[in-house]
């Protein structure tokens, strides 16, 4: 489970998220949704340790981001916006690197592997250097990284960026299979159709704030609109 509480990020004059509560729950997808320069990608950023809040607290299964990042990074698995791989290594060697830094064990470590490399359809390119992958394969690549672990709490920042309808269709499938184990799947998007497919509840930042929180019926509800896309540009305005 996450949970944030006034979370607050700012960038020298700059305020990036304002007094920001939000949870995201265990066997739920929930998606972070807001438009550009709205404080996704920051929130991900503070809930994924990679930077410290300016005031506020947010935790990740009870341990605190700031006094404990250790703790959390054991369990999130971070896919970010930018895959960051190493294009010199393999698929499979990218994939062992992130174990290895985890503390997993040699012989479960393989095996997670190639279990990875089979769940994400793989095996055609796991032991090709990356430099030259496509988008899709990267992203395959760069989830496997963010998972070998098996953290409880996924975090996926704009994750089928670029990716074509086969590749979306299968990280799709992923995701909810992350749902059915149970797991906590926070993701930012842009896409209202991806968002109806796969979530139970939204939240949506607008201006640095959250704006609403809520599952998908209580947001059509509130704004008395059945179109997605129509009820979050009520959410959040027309001039955002």
């Amino acid at each position: 489970m996450i949970r944030a509480e006034g979370l607050c990020k700012n960038f020298g004059n700059v305020e990036a998220v304002i007094d920001a509560s939000f949870s995201a729950d265990d066997g739920k997808v929930t998606a972070l949704l807001g438009p550009n320069g709205a404080g996704k990608s920051t929130s991900l950023r503070m809930l994924s340790t990679v930077i410290k809040p300016s005031a506020g607290s947010a935790y990740v299964d009870g341990f605190d981001v700031s006094s404990d990042p250790m703790a959390v990074c054991s369990r999130i698995g971070v896919l970010p916006h930018a895959t960051g791989l190493y294009d010199r290594l393999s698929a499979r060697e990218n994939i062992r690197y992130y174990g290895e830094l985890h503390g997993m064990e040699r012989d479960p470590l393989e095996a997670r592997i190639e279990s990875l490399i089979e769940l994400l359809d793989m095996s055609e390119f796991s032991d090709r250097r990356v430099a030259g992958f496509s988008q899709g394969q990267r992203i395959k690549v760069a989830l496997a990284r963010a998972i070998v672990h098996n953290p409880q709490n996924v975090l996926l920042d704009e994750p089928t960026n670029g990716l074509d309808v086969m590749a979306t269709r299968a990280l799709r499938e992923i995701i909810l299979r992350f749902k059915t184990e149970g797991r906590c799947v926070l993701f930012s998007s842009h896409v209202m159709q991806e968002v109806t497919n796969l979530c139970d509840d939204v939240i949506i930042i607008g201006r640095g704030r959250v704006q609403f929180q809520g599952t998908l019926e209580r947001l059509k509800t509130d704004t008395g609109q059945e179109d997605l896309e129509e009820a979050f540009i009520r959410v959040i305005g027309a001039d955002t």
